[in-house]
């Protein structure tokens, strides 16, 4: 079985690269941007006329929330265009796609874990292509797997988790919203659910299953206490303020509540979910 991995250099591409010995049924191929630029189409055909891959795992994306405001094309092309070229040659070479999505495709009014069957409604540039780029997808090629999350954290790359710690060390006193309600994800735990999903396929092929899934960690809480915990564990004195989100304005507006219902992936995959303050690294 060939598994290709796109965006291999981000957090998601290098956990799936940690775990991949534990796969060794899988020859996996894994990409950073400058080798499979998914805004090329002819670089992603050739690709895929090398490694003719059973699966496509795509983590490339534009994620820098607040930059996207003021680069709506570049975010665009990436995460709408890029999505489209890449689904476009899963069909050709007859590849199933898992698209890594997001949480801001809400607009975080919910007053209770949204399931795959809520409508989305982004409130910026980024949950606007991000879900543009799901579109495009489920136009395009049916053998698809998109999966949201949020919240992402691990050791690699850059994240929320990585800047804690950081600031943690250079500062005595830090100020994190409180306000904005999710669940943090482990890249690992994200990486681990979609090998479930590609062994569960290959066990038992079927086109029953394919569609929107959400993943993310179990439970829920603010940043200030996400930012809490870390700290907790890692053993470090901080005085930790707690500050509403209108304190600590952003180009972006935030989700205000996107914690995400995770039983579809659980009983259709048999996926098993952590608590998020039982996998903080």
């Amino acid at each position: 079985m060939v598994v290709i991995v796109t965006g291999a250099s981000g957090q998601l591409g290098q956990s799936l690269q940690f775990i991949a010995p534990n796969y060794p049924e899988i020859e996996f191929h894994f990409y950073t941007s400058g080798e499979l630029n998914i805004t090329d189409l002819e670089n992603c055909k050739n690709i895929f006329a090398e490694t003719k891959p059973d699966f496509c795992i795509n983590t490339a994306a534009y994620t820098a929330v607040d930059k996207a405001e003021s680069e709506p094309e570049k975010a665009h092309l990436i995460n709408v265009t890029g999505a489209a070229n890449l689904v476009k040659v899963c069909k050709e070479f007859d590849t199933i796609l898992l698209h890594i999505s997001t949480d801001f495709v809400f607009d975080g009014k919910a007053s209770k874990p949204y399931t795959e069957e809520d409508l989305p409604n982004p409130t910026g540039v980024y949950g606007q292509t991000k879900l543009d780029g799901e579109k495009a997808i489920q136009k395009i090629w049916e053998k698809h797997f998109i999966i949201r999350t949020s919240w992402v954290y691990s050791q690699f790359g850059n994240n929320f988790m990585k800047t804690m710690l950081r600031l943690g060390a250079e500062r005595d006193s830090l100020s994190v919203v409180n306000d904005q309600i999710g669940t943090p994800t482990n890249a690992v735990d994200l990486a681990e659910a979609l090998m479930k999903i590609i062994l569960a396929y290959n066990l038992q092929p079927t086109t029953d299953n394919f569609g929107i899934f959400n993943f993310s960690n179990e439970g829920q809480c603010s940043w200030y206490d996400f930012a809490k915990k870390i700290f907790e564990i890692n053993k470090m004195e901080i005085d930790l303020q707690a500050i509403p989100s209108s304190s600590y304005p952003t180009p972006a507006k935030r989700p205000g509540y996107s914690v995400l219902d995770k039983s579809k992936i659980k009983e259709v995959f048999g996926v098993e979910v952590s608590l998020w303050d039982r996998k903080l690294i």
